[in-house]
């Protein structure tokens, strides 16, 4: 009784009801009096608890009765309410486990402007969306497969709307025998530059032995403010929705940038696949062993999500890994339409688009399939994979088209490319796909393998391809079209908001952005501000410097330099000279099979000079043997064309008024919209962008 400070007016009819009322102290968030914990039911509790908890996160107080008490004395006397009630005759359906208390949501402060202090749990996570840069204060945590730990350097995480959510997790790491008034002692000096004392100390309230601390800061770069400058894609980034949550926590977040999300939101890989990398990076790290890793399975069944993880968990042991990228659709380290193999080394944190690199070997195949072409495409990469020194863990990323001529051909990539280990992605929503074994890979004939290594009459000979690659005089011993490798199977749960109807319509956004994010490379670093794409000053390239040709389509020569104009070019070098015409254009017979050193917007031809106006973000050193010019059906966003800032009256190389009985000028191009149809001005091959009001 001496505990209550509530004073309560006595009514006779109400004196024993008021007597136990007030022997009772109440727990309340608010003046407003609560209920009795006794008698709430097991879903209020919890509802109650959580509440507690939350409250506890923010550093707020509670009122007993009228006067303010601590968090941790309140969160008590609620345990021991919920333990009373477990001991009761009653079944507990919402019990308390013994030891210390984890919250369930880890405690924002907020270190000034633009940055967040994070105090993860072993074990907890923090899922979130948006775009921070990741720093470990104390302890270690994992992202997306990715260990960070204590003195390592910042990261730039990238949890966009486009993917699954990321999340931050704390997983054990090694304390060398140290009490917690130690690690309390030492975390508390590592947080002195970041938070004052207040903060310090309500953070360090929720301190337990192996928990983690992570420094949250808002992330600005040239790629980012590229992407979001044109209208519609500023929700990729960062989303603004309504929340009832209005508290510190929020609001220090929203400084960073980033937004708490649920964790069912955030990317869950089965364990079906934590197994096969757990295996995959124990093979790795052997002395002296390079697995070849060959990935395949349908689209939209989480391959490219395997593969981040899975190099991200190959970092955490060794130095760099390779990554043969095969799939023309959706490329991960460069713009669509490429065969490429590069050397990675630093982690990948985000979607496609927001990590373009330089490969070690590229070409531009022109086109986003290569149905009715494969030959081409085996010949492709079989130039690109002669790369592979050998050195380094190759991971092979393969199409999702894996039924019919699909499946046969990736039976000629399995015994070209010779994979130590397949990784087959299986799920009960795809349609049904064999199991890829050594003996049914043998007993299956290919396009252009047969069984026993023997091929069709194409012209394609496999013998000058084992002979063309580059291989110790030990590898040379073992055939190369050996088919003796591991099958793991993947067991995918995969969710995508894809649909049969929205698939290509959803790809081609994902596409769009792969190019956004490789002109972002024209901008200035940051804090400078972006500069508008017709402002920036082109390269002059002469007509007799460089030679043309249309990938994807035959274009008449009267109306080459109509398609050059306006259009994504890959600058490519050939092996032959072409520098002895005396004028231009030059145009080649054939598409050839060459190196890519990067691409660019051919923004205007200048016909009395004969020159090519190109805009690209490739270093000089590099265009000095560019002698090529490859145009294909990847095309500039449209949003790069709509959104010209700065302009006046005819926004260039956009215009309604089209000739469409040009040859190449029209295409089927899927299903009709509504509303204007305007396209680039002089392209003959079909790039059209549908303007709705």
């Amino acid at each position: 009784m001496a505990d209550s400070l509530l004073l309560l007016k006595r009514v006779s009819s109400r004196h024993t009801w008021l007597r136990a009322r007030k022997a009772r102290p109440q727990l309340i968030l608010s003046r407003r009096p609560r209920r009795r914990f006794r008698n709430l039911r097991w879903r209020s509790r919890r509802r109650l608890r959580r509440r507690l908890l939350q409250a506890q996160a923010a550093g707020g107080d509670w009122l007993q009765g009228g006067c303010l008490v601590s968090g941790a004395a309140a969160l008590q006397r609620l345990k021991t309410s919920v333990r009373r009630r477990a001991s009761s005759p009653e079944p507990a359906e919402d019990p308390i486990p013994s030891g210390p208390t984890i919250l369930p949501i880890p405690p924002v402060r907020p270190a000034g402007s633009g940055r967040a202090v994070l105090l993860l749990p072993l074990g907890q996570g923090f899922t979130f969306s948006g775009i921070c840069r990741v720093t470990c204060l104390y302890g270690q945590v994992q992202v997306f497969g990715f260990t960070i730990s204590q003195g390592q350097p910042a990261q730039n995480v990238f949890s966009t709307y486009t993917h699954s959510r990321l999340t931050i997790n704390a997983v054990h790491y090694s304390v060398h025998e140290k009490s917690k008034k130690e690690m309390k002692r030492e975390a508390r000096v590592l947080l002195r530059p970041y938070l004052n004392q207040d903060d310090r100390y309500c953070l360090m309230g929720s301190f337990s032995p192996l928990c983690s601390i992570v420094l949250l800061e808002r992330l600005k770069t040239s790629t980012v403010n590229f992407i979001i400058s044109h209208p519609g894609l500023s929700y990729i980034f960062v989303q603004e929705v309504r929340t009832f949550q209005i508290n510190s926590e929020y609001f220090a977040l929203r400084s960073v940038g980033i937004r708490r999300e649920k964790k069912k939101t955030g990317l869950r890989l089965t364990e079906s696949a934590f197994a096969v990398m757990e295996e995959l990076v124990s093979i790795s790290s052997e002395v002296d062993s390079c697995p070849v890793i060959l990935v395949c399975g349908c689209q939209d069944i989480g391959k490219s999500t395997f593969n981040r993880y899975l190099i991200n968990q190959l970092l955490n042991s060794v130095s760099c890994v390779d990554y043969l990228e095969c799939d023309l659709g959706q490329t991960e380290f460069t713009p669509p339409g490429c065969i490429s193999l590069l050397n990675i080394t630093e982690p990948v944190l985000g979607p496609p688009f927001t990590h373009q690199r330089t490969p070690q070997k590229m070409v531009y195949y022109g086109k986003t399939s290569c149905k009715n072409n494969f030959e081409n495409y085996i010949e492709v990469i079989k130039y690109v994979f002669s790369s592979y020194k050998r050195e380094a863990p190759l991971i092979i990323n393969t199409m999702g088209w894996v039924a019919d001529q699909g499946l046969l051909l990736l039976i000629d990539l399995i015994r070209l490319l010779s994979p130590s280990h397949v990784v087959q992605f299986n799920s009960d929503r795809s349609k049904y796909m064999p199991d890829l074994t050594p003996d049914f890979v043998d007993d299956m004939d290919g396009l252009y393998t047969r069984r026993k290594s023997r091929v069709r009459n194409r012209g394609f000979h496999l013998p000058e391809f084992a002979e063309s690659l580059e291989f110790a005089d030990e590898e040379k011993e073992s055939p190369v079209m050996s088919t003796g490798y591991k099958l793991m199977f993947v067991k995918s749960e995969f969710v995508t908001g894809k649909t049969p109807r929205n698939r290509e319509s959803h790809n081609r956004v994902l596409r769009e952005l792969a190019v956004l994010g490789y002109l972002s490379q024209l901008q200035p670093p940051v804090p400078k501000p972006l500069r508008d794409l017709h402002g920036l000053t082109p390269y002059q390239v002469p007509f007799n410097a460089v030679a043309l040709r249309i990938i994807h389509a035959d274009v008449a020569p009267t109306h080459i330099l109509y398609a050059v104009n306006a259009s994504w070019i890959g600058l490519c070098k050939i092996l032959d000279d072409v520098r002895g015409y005396a004028s231009g254009p030059i145009l080649l017979a054939q598409s050839p099979i060459c190196d890519c050193v990067g691409f660019g917007i051919c923004r205007g031809i200048d016909m009395e000079k004969r020159l090519y106006h190109i805009l690209t973000p490739v270093p000089p050193e590099e265009l000095r043997h560019v002698n090529c010019l490859l145009v294909g059906a990847v095309s500039i966003p449209q949003c790069v064309l709509k959104s010209q800032r700065g302009l006046e009256g005819t926004i260039p190389y956009v215009t309604t008024d089209y000739n469409f009985k040009l040859p190449g000028a029209s295409e089927k191009i899927g299903a009709r919209e509504s509303g204007a149809t305007y396209k680039e001005k002089g392209h003959p091959k079909a790039k059209f962008y549908r303007k709705t009001y």
